[in-house]
């Protein structure tokens, strides 16, 4: 497991969490509980904050950074992920907010000050552009995404499904001995 610090800032997770070997996680970053972070994912919290909530998936090879304060803007904008959120695999996410209940599809990008609201599915390789804001109860698909359609009953209770299914697995994986793959 790759937790490093970064200029004093160290990552802090909570009860339960998973890291694989592979992947880093380093500066001012916190994983709540029974959340995972699967193989080679980069959580690179070094020019500002990351917070991960609780029973949260992130997917081998996603990328998840921030953006930097600085003259062209002036906050910067961390990474905040919310609650029962499945990121798919070789997802990145730059600096943006991703609320609750969130299905991220594999090779999605989210970029710099995007705001996904609660309950929201983004598809396969979609790219929800700078600034954009997603609404609560739909898919979207595209690039850039457009509003596909409203989610079914079925998509919306699929989000605490495949969260519950992602903690027992990461909980079968912290049964495991890596000690000797750091």
């Amino acid at each position: 497991m790759k937790i490093r610090s970064y200029q004093g800032m160290t990552p802090k997770l909570e009860k339960r969490v998973f890291v694989d070997p592979s992947s880093v996680v380093l500066g001012d970053v916190e994983i709540g509980e029974d959340s995972s972070i699967w193989p080679l994912v980069a959580v690179r919290g070094d020019m500002h904050r990351i917070r991960i909530g609780a029973r949260t998936s992130i997917q081998d090879g996603s990328v998840l950074h921030i953006t930097h304060a600085g003259p062209y803007n002036p906050d910067g904008f961390p990474l905040l992920i919310g609650d029962d959120v499945t990121v798919g695999h070789q997802a990145m996410l730059h600096g943006c907010t991703i609320g609750n209940r969130i299905l991220v599809g594999m090779g999605a990008m989210v970029m710099d000050g995007a705001v996904v609201e609660d309950e929201v599915i983004i598809g396969a390789g979609s790219l929800v552009p700078p600034g954009k804001r997603l609404k609560s109860g739909y898919l979207y698909v595209g690039r850039p995404v457009k509003q596909a359609r409203p989610l079914t009953e079925k998509e919306m209770t699929f989000f605490k499904y495949t969260a519950a299914n992602y903690v027992r697995l990461k909980d079968k994986h912290l049964e495991e001995d890596y000690s000797g793959l750091d």
